[in-house]
């Protein structure tokens, strides 16, 4: 034996290749290798089929696993550490070329992606190839959620809500126009959900953007309406209440702001009979929607739900409630007997694990296990904050699609179409079908030609003094520490990975870095840059606010942060302006007043609005000049500012004076603002210019752009 031992080892010593292969060929790597290149040649003939998907899935998994437990495992020498992170960075960059070739393959690669058993049979092959036994898991019971069991003590049932359900105890769910559920056929396995959010990134620019509504000679037929009501309405109004009147049930109403969606929705539920009707609303509107209520329903009678509750009407028809109380309510919500849902500023949901959308999408379910076809409209003009996958919560609210698929008509309509999502064919026809399910979108310049045109005007300024100087030294070291980042990752970059002038990707990389890193939160970043500059201009625009209201009359000046407020309301108390304050502390009654005030008051000529709580649910024709303090970090949200003034009711021009300061951040955000519109144009109108690389995210692109302008500064070839 020992001399068998010895001549093995001899052997070994003389043909250490031999050994080295051998070692090469054993654990899970060389599976994962060849695994990846099966994936890689699918992909490249374009059969990205579903057992594919599931493959490519599974080995970025495994070879995620697999680095973890490489650079973790003491048994291993570093060279013999170093070669198997090598192979297996080698894996990483085939996954990613794969990838790339067809970009639904991402979405696996996402933490909440689910893994089917599909993907868990491969698993279990591959490790069964790789001599590799996992063990069986074990069941376990889950420990109750803290957080779950917070808001399940804090839901209450008003008592009213408690009389109405007394008086009515046998409220009976209604299925009469229920609907089979549509599971895929030819589309089993294939993953749909992406495919759909990228039709709309792709769209052509004759897309379509709006549902088919009916004629005009058909709206006082569907809609019965007669009165003021009926002689209100402007005819793209008319239509989407017509539609409903004839059986449509589902609507992302994404009208552009200023063009009446909270009437079209009251109305549409009237021409539904959907009442009870639940309105979620932001807390800055509940009034307002009370109001509309009365105004445009008179025979139907709202209640406002504030705290928990206590002074509801358990029998009203409209329940009016906000975002941020919802989680009280939940449960007796889902039970009311509801027939319609509206939610307002339904952008305010985008973000599926926040509890407000959790909250929002829990109820919409409820009141569908109860009535099968209820109203159920999202209303927002600016459905689209950041990218396309803004749309998932709110065609989920609607029901359109579930967590994994599309769901109802929409399924059918994709069925039918006869493609898939490795045809080209697909995409057109996936956008046509979601449109069909509802989408409305209207723009001023087409269905309200009667409104004047608006204009954004920028106006720069220079940042003097102290203030401007500290900025200007902030940015420099802002982009002193990127750069300082940059050539540190050149410097240990691999031998061979060299790009000529700027590696633009590193560049990205980096700002990446410097945008999600805490310790940046110690000095200076994006974020207190931008507030600092829009502190250094407060003085600024309030000097030309006021000059403004001196000039042309009432005036509505909007800023981001209370500290920019304050100062221009100290520049308006010194020039001797009247003004009123609406911001997002203030009590129900308050901003009403406020608001009355403006509108109402000749001597009151500038109303001082935040742009965030004032953005919203605010009706200030009475002024055609509005003045931008601050940038918003979506161009969404200064769409909504100026719609504010910019709407149905308006007689004038209206234009928005965007102060800017010269040779700071403001001017690449502004840049990034305007460029980032083209996404919501491509995506809603089938119009705009193209956006390169699809969604763009302000804070990451702005520390690109300071990055990329250091570098040329200081010689590097861009």
């Amino acid at each position: 034996m020992a001399r068998g031992g010895q001549r093995g080892a001899t052997q070994q010593r003389r043909n250490p290749q031999s050994a080295r292969t051998r070692r090469n060929e054993e654990g899970i790597i060389p599976q994962l290798a060849r695994a990846v290149r099966e994936v890689e040649a699918a992909v490249a003939r374009r059969s990205a089929m579903p057992e594919v998907r599931a493959k490519f899935q599974v080995v970025a998994l495994l070879a995620r696993e697999e680095r973890t437990r490489v650079k973790t495992d003491p048994a291993l020498s570093e060279g013999r550490r170093g070669e198997e992170l090598k192979r297996l960075d080698g894996i990483a960059t085939i996954l990613a070329q794969t990838a790339a070739r067809d970009s639904t393959l991402f979405t696996l690669l996402d933490e909440n992606a689910e893994i089917s058993e599909a993907a868990r049979e491969v698993r279990r092959d591959l490790l069964r190839r790789a001599g590799v036994d996992e063990p069986e898991a074990e069941p376990t019971v889950a420990e109750p959620d803290p957080e779950a069991l917070a808001a399940a003590e804090r839901r209450v049932v008003p008592l009213s809500v408690q009389a109405r359900q007394l008086a009515n105890p046998f409220l009976v769910p209604d299925f009469t126009h229920a609907r089979a559920h549509v599971r895929p056929r030819r589309l089993a396995g294939w993953e749909l959900l992406d495919p759909l959010f990228r039709s709309f990134e792709r769209a052509a620019p004759d897309a379509p953007a709006c549902m088919a509504l009916p004629e005009a000679e058909q709206l006082q037929a569907l809609t019965g309406l007669r009165g003021p009501a009926a002689r209100e309405l402007m005819p793209h109004q008319a239509q989407l209440i017509a539609s409903a009147a004839a059986g449509h049930r589902t609507y992302l109403l994404a009208d552009e702001p200023g063009l009446g969606k909270t009437a079209q929705a009251l109305l549409a539920a009237e021409a539904a009979d959907a009442f009870p009707l639940l309105a979620v609303v932001p807390n800055v509107v509940k009034t307002n929607w009370a109001r509309e209520v009365q105004l445009w329903t008179p025979n139907r009678r709202a209640t406002v739900l504030h705290g928990d509750g206590e002074d509801v009407d358990g029998f009203a028809d409209v329940f009016v409630v906000n975002y941020e109380i919802l989680d009280r309510h939940v449960g007796w919500l889902g039970t009311h007997g509801f027939r319609g849902m509206i939610v307002d500023e339904a952008h305010y949901i985008k973000n599926k694990t926040s509890q407000r959308s959790q909250n929002v999408l829990e109820v919409a379910d409820r009141i569908r296990a109860r009535i099968a076809r209820p109203l159920m409209m999202a209303l927002t003009g600016t459905p689209l904050i950041n990218d396309i996958e803004d749309f998932r919560a709110i065609w989920q609210f609607l029901g359109w699609i579930d967590e994994v698929l599309p769901q109802g008509g929409l399924m059918e309509a994709l069925e039918e179409s006869g493609f898939t999502p490795a045809d080209a064919g697909f995409y057109p026809a996936a956008r046509r079908a979601v449109v069909d399910q509802g989408i409305v979108r209207r723009r001023k310049i087409d269905v309200a030609a009667d409104i004047p045109a608006r204009r954004v005007a920028d106006i720069p300024v220079e940042l003097e003094g102290e203030a401007g100087r500290s900025i200007r030294k902030a940015e420099q070291e802002l982009a002193r520490r990127m750069v300082e980042r940059y050539d540190k990752a050149i410097a240990t970059r691999r031998t061979g990975a060299v790009v000529e002038g700027i590696d633009h990707r590193l560049v990205r990389q980096v700002a990446g870095w410097e945008r999600e890193d805490t310790v940046a939160k110690t000095g200076e970043n994006v974020f207190t840059m931008m507030r600092r500059i829009g502190q250094a201009k407060a003085g600024l625009a309030a000097d030309y606010t006021a000059q403004l209201a001196r000039n042309v009359g009432k005036v509505v000046f909007f800023a981001k942060h209370i500290d920019v407020m304050d100062a221009a309301e100290e520049v308006f108390a010194d020039r001797g302006l009247r003004y009123t304050s609406i911001r997002g502390d203030q009590t129900s009654s308050a901003r009403q007043k406020a608001i009355d005030d403006f509108v109402n008051d000749p001597d009151v000529q500038v109303a001082v609005c935040s742009l965030t709580a004032a953005g919203v649910g605010l009706n200030l024709q009475v002024a055609s000049n509005l003045v931008l303090a601050e940038l918003s970090w979506t161009d969404a949200e200064q769409t909504q500012a100026i719609d504010r003034v910019h709407r149905i009711g308006q007689a004038e021009p209206v234009t928005a004076w965007r102060v800017i300061a010269t040779q700071t951040l403001d001017t690449r955000i502004a840049e990034l603002i305007d460029k980032k519109a083209g996404l919501a144009a491509r995506a809603l109108d089938g119009a705009g210019e193209d956006v390169d690389g699809g969604s763009i995210d302000l804070q990451t692109e702005a520390l690109v752009a300071l990055l990329t302008a250091a570098l040329v500064e200081r010689g590097d070839r861009a």
